[in-house]
This record gives structure tokens, C-alpha cells and sequence, in this order.
């Protein structure tokens, strides 16, 4: 009897209840890395704000809350955005409707007055443009450390020049932004670019063609009424520097006149 009994006696198993988290859990270390992330970018924010100046910090704002929708227009540029950025001042500039573009120029208030009231009256900011809107899509506007940059640049079947000479069409763009020029007797620079050849040359022509451009430019300034003696530098660039990707690409084809600000010394 006594060992039927003991086969008859319960079996108890006991379990250990493992319970996640207290403070033998990982939920903190998450918690913690996102503060120390919230530290840091906090600590870099109060760095950029000492670091940079009142005109820098304006311009990263603009960047993170544009006020300009993309343009509709194109500007004669390759492929699927058709020459447009998805920026919206970078996009207005490339596509010729924009005003100055951000940069790192450093001048007096007074100088970037007078450059401003030159493009607000190319551009036609606040009233109506000095060029007419179907001429605009060849002219974009940027302020450098040496002056305002105004550029008049070929599009696709709307050539600027026939060879060296000018076209109507650079020749009504001249006319058109004269006003504005002859209101400010700042000195003038006048810059040449061209595309590249597309089959290398020994002599290639892009140099000469390029300083002719420019000297072109130059001389039909006084049909426009404006003084030939402002001119401190007539330069051809040939196919360096080009605008577009695409060093064959007609966008590369262009002028530029600077209206150099009073405190820059005209190189040599």
C-alpha cells in the first residue's frame, strides 16, 4: 500500500517567469541614443547661428521655405526637367526669369542697392520688365563678388550670333537692358563663351571666335548709348567654364556683361 501511494503523489514543476525590461532592459539605450541625437543637432544649431552671418542664415531659410513656384517655362536645357531645377531660385535663373541668384558676394549696402535696381529693371521686379517676356528666356541675372552678372545665352533655333556677328535678337537684347546700364556709370566687363567643337582641330576656333564675340559686344555698345569708355575688360573664354553638361549643347553659347562694383579694381 505504502508504494502504490507514492506513485499516486503530484508532480510539481516549477517554471521562472522571465519579465522583459526594468532595468535589465534595452528600451533605455533607444530612449538614450535619440536624446544624445537631439543634443547634438541642437549644439550644431546653436554653432551655425554664431558661425555665419546674418545674409548666409537668410539664405539657408529661403532654402528650406522657397516662396517661388517652379516656372513653367523652359530654358532650352537637355534632358527630362528640360534646363529646369527643382530648386525654385536656382530654377528661375537657369530659365531666365529669376532675379539674383544666392551667392557669397560681400558688398556695402549701397553697392547691392544699385546692383539690385539694375536687375529689378531687366527682370521686372515690382512693375514691367525693360525686355519683352518672349526675349527674357534668354537672359538670367547673378550677383558675384566683382558685380552683377547679367548673361544673354543661345537657345535651341534662336542663335545670339551668325559667326562673330550679332543676331537681331542680341542686338534688340542689348537695346533692351541699355536703360538700365546707362543709369549707373559703373564700369563694364564684357565676357565671351562659346560650345565646344565637336571634332578637334589643330587650331581650334573656338578662341578666336570667342574674343571676336565679345569684342562684337563691344562695339555695338555705343549704338545702345552706352559709353564705349566703361568698358575696362573685353575677354574670350572660348568653350571653358560651360554651362551646360553637355560641352556641344548651344546653352554654352553665350555673353556676359558685368557691371563691376565700384570697390573691385578691373584686372588686367
Amino acid at each position: 500500500m505504502a508504494g502504490k501511494k507514492d506513485n499516486q503523489r503530484p508532480i510539481i514543476i516549477k517554471r521562472k517567469k522571465v519579465v522583459e525590461g526594468g532595468h535589465h532592459g534595452g528600451a533605455w539605450k533607444v530612449a538614450y541614443a535619440d536624446f544624445v541625437t537631439a543634443m547634438m543637432a541642437f549644439f550644431m544649431l546653436m554653432w551655425l547661428l554664431n558661425a555665419t552671418t546674418e545674409k548666409q542664415r537668410k539664405g539657408l531659410a529661403d532654402y528650406f521655405s522657397p516662396t517661388i513656384a517652379v516656372s513653367r517655362a523652359s530654358g532650352g536645357g537637355d534632358g527630362a526637367l528640360g534646363g529646369r531645377s527643382m530648386s525654385t531660385d536656382a530654377s528661375q535663373v537657369q530659365l531666365g526669369r529669376g532675379g539674383i541668384t544666392p551667392s557669397e558676394a560681400n558688398g556695402t549696402a549701397a553697392e547691392d542697392a544699385t546692383l539690385a535696381a539694375i536687375e529689378a529693371a531687366i527682370m521686372g521686379k515690382g512693375g514691367d520688365s525693360l525686355v519683352d517676356e518672349e526675349l527674357l528666356r534668354h537672359v538670367t541675372v547673378r550677383l558675384t563678388d566683382e558685380g552683377l552678372v547679367i548673361e544673354f545665352f543661345d537657345l535651341p533655333g534662336s542663335p545670339l550670333f551668325e559667326g562673330e556677328e550679332p543676331t537681331h535678337l542680341m542686338s534688340r537684347l542689348l537695346a533692351s537692358v541699355a536703360p538700365a546700364l546707362r543709369e549707373h556709370p559703373n564700369a563694364l566687363a564684357i565676357e565671351a563663351y562659346t560650345a565646344a567643337e565637336p571634332v578637334v582641330t589643330r587650331e581650334p576656333m573656338v578662341w578666336p571666335l570667342s574674343s571676336a564675340r565679345a569684342d562684337a559686344i563691344r562695339r555695338a555698345l555705343p549704338e545702345a548709348d552706352v559709353v564705349d569708355g566703361r568698358v575696362v575688360r573685353v575677354t574670350g573664354h572660348a568653350d571653358r567654364r560651360p554651362a551646360a553638361s553637355d560641352p556641344l549643347s548651344s546653352r554654352n553659347n553665350r555673353i556676359e556683361i558685368v557691371v563691376i562694383r565700384d570697390r573691385v579694381a578691373p584686372r588686367r
